[in-house]
């Protein structure tokens, strides 16, 4: 949803990231082995997302609000959804526009602008980073995530390959008689998936047209 405002995501170029290897700058070891490029890598990600607006799709899913109960919850790393007005937003993989003590991922902090200096420690005394899930790292809102689905009276997932675990697994929680409405351009073959609507347009396109049936919907009723 994030790629229409600009911001890219590794998968966009067959596994490399802003032309880096997901191994340099993604990954605990890469912080061990190069934690200068690591940090660099980030503050300049997050300096791409303070640049970026909310496109379409975030200000259609936050206008949503005023008609539905809703929850976002998505893998992108930017805070998007908060600046388009989404009030209930679950970062599965983190918001790169905080930081958190390289020794306890619960300790996490506002960064003032886009930088994150070497030498900038929290109270343990331990290096800041980037608030983000790396590969091989836990992902701790995915029990939350997995708690919401199960209780979700209308499903939309919107921009992913579900190709990406453990987020990917989030559809097999929601019950089998919800609604789910599936956006994106290219779509994989999910035949199980019971109750679907496909609706393969970009995102800034295809949420529109799910926001447009679901008060239809509401109307009728």
């Amino acid at each position: 949803i994030s790629a229409e405002s600009g911001l890219r995501t590794f998968r966009d170029s067959d596994g490399l990231w802003e032309g880096y290897n997901i191994e340099d700058v993604a990954t605990p070891q890469a912080w061990r082995k190069n934690p200068d490029l690591v940090q660099q890598f980030y503050n300049e990600r997050r300096r791409d997302v303070l640049k970026a607006q909310p496109n379409a799709a975030h200000l259609a899913l936050a206008a949503l609000e005023k008609d539905f109960d809703v929850t976002i919850i998505t893998q992108n790393i930017d805070d998007l959804h908060e600046r388009a007005g989404s009030t209930n937003v679950v970062h599965l993989h983190g918001v790169i526009t905080r930081s958190q003590s390289s020794k306890n991922p619960n300790l996490t902090y506002p960064i003032k602008g886009w930088e994150i200096k070497m030498g900038e420690v929290c109270e343990l005394g331990s290096q800041l980073r980037a608030h983000v899930v790396w590969f091989g790292e836990d992902v701790p809102m995915i029990e939350k995530a997995a708690a919401i689905c199960a209780e979700a009276a209308i499903f939309m997932l919107v921009g992913t390959s579900l190709v990406v675990y453990p987020a990917a697994g989030l559809l097999d929680f929601v019950p089998d008689e919800v609604m789910k409405y599936l956006v994106d351009p290219k779509i994989p073959a999910i035949s199980s998936v019971k109750n679907s609507i496909k609706v393969e347009e970009k995102a800034t396109i295809g949420v529109a047209k799910v926001v447009k049936m679901l008060k239809g919907n509401a109307d009728q009723k």
